[in-house]
């Protein structure tokens, strides 16, 4: 389960290490505290150009698929098991044809510590390393709306998830599916012809990030998504 995270670097500052082609005209703000339905950039290639173009979009937190009547069916689709997505109706078309980065800073997990949870902030061991999430992205077509009103179109998406291993699972059954630079740009490639082949090498290889990350317990107040900072980040003192 990842239901927050934390984007402290945007725009620009991902251009150079994703290899973007494309930075969409307004992009989210830096956000200490992201949380479903939440906007922020993610990383896609499109396939409507050859060779395809690698473009930085914003897209709402929680996958909504073409077919949806509303929005509100993708408050229960901000994680997809990666063991699931190829039976679920929901995520298979974006398996074959829409998978997406979600560049972060890190996460947050709540470990159950005798009677109440705990928050802890997961994140790269080496400071101000992008930690990057394997995703699905869909478009939406708001029928409500012109044809020719730009808000027409709503992108969404979702973080894979798997068994967490080592550490991590101490703290929580679940974590995302990390991608490294050398499984990214397959990741990305929406002409691949087996997806799934991607998708285990994409598990297979998120172990191996999950080694080169650090976590510290912070505060309850994250607890709270009107409350984004970075004090929100800050280990607790110890007791």
């Amino acid at each position: 389960m990842c239901g927050r995270f934390v984007v402290a670097r945007v725009g620009s500052e991902l251009v150079g290490e994703l290899r973007v082609d494309l930075v969409a005209d307004e992009l989210p703000a830096p956000s200490f505290n992201v949380a479903p339905t939440d906007s922020v950039a993610i990383v896609l290639d499109s396939a409507k150009t050859e060779p395809p173009t690698r473009r930085l979009e914003p897209a709402r937190w929680g996958l909504v698929p073409s077919w949806a009547k509303d929005t509100s069916i993708g408050a229960r689709a901000i994680n997809a098991r990666s063991e699931e997505v190829e039976q679920k109706k929901m995520f298979q078309n974006a398996l074959m044809k829409r998978r997406a980065i979600v560049p972060s800073s890190g996460y947050y997990e709540w470990r159950q510590d005798g009677t109440e949870k705990v928050p802890h902030f997961i994140h790269p061991a080496e400071d101000g390393a992008p930690l990057l999430f394997a995703g699905l992205y869909e478009w939406w077509k708001d029928p409500s709306k012109a044809a020719d009103d730009p808000a027409r179109w709503v992108l969404s998406f979702t973080i894979l998830t798997r068994d967490a291993i080592g550490p991590l699972g101490s703290i929580h059954d679940r974590m995302p599916v990390f991608l490294d630079a050398d499984h990214a740009d397959a990741w990305l490639d929406p002409t691949v012809d087996y997806p799934l082949d991607v998708l285990d090498a994409a598990v297979d290889a998120a172990p191996y990030v999950a080694e080169t990350l650090a976590f510290h317990a912070v505060s309850k107040a994250v607890g709270n998504v009107r409350n984004d900072s970075p004090d929100l980040i800050e280990p607790l003192p110890a007791a």
